[in-house]
């Protein structure tokens, strides 16, 4: 289920993202640069004479989509990481705890010879 929720907003992910380029790309800038490149007179007879408030709504709506879903995707692949590695955590200690043995004998309580002492000095 997380891993279908993650594909649906990444696809939304890069369709805001194309979107809202294209949409940046047709605002008429200030200066008269980029905006009148591709036809800034066809913004206006699509739109109607408000063609600047019309695109700067549809970018403040794409801008507000794009970083919900950033911030979305980013919390979901973070929680699709840390229950994997708790997955593999568990997997390896239960392998690790499948894999000692118990011990069959007690250890020596006797304990082990001393060894002389060599003075300093010599």
């Amino acid at each position: 289920m997380l891993q279908v929720l993650i594909y649906v907003l990444t696809a939304l992910f890069v369709i805001c993202s194309l979107l809202l380029v294209l949409v940046v790309l047709m605002q008429r800038p200030r200066s008269e640069g980029l905006g009148a490149a591709f036809g800034g007179g066809m913004t206006d007879s699509l739109f109607g004479a408000q063609t600047t408030d019309v695109l700067t709504k549809i970018t403040i709506w794409l801008a507000g989509i794009f970083f919900a879903c950033t911030l979305t995707l980013a919390l979901l692949h973070a929680k699709q990481n840390s229950a994997g590695d708790l997955a593999a955590r568990l997997k390896a200690k239960a392998a690790a705890e499948q894999t000692i043995e118990p011990a069959t004998s007690a250890p020596d309580a006797t304990p082990a010879p001393a060894q002389p002492s060599v003075p300093a000095g010599q």
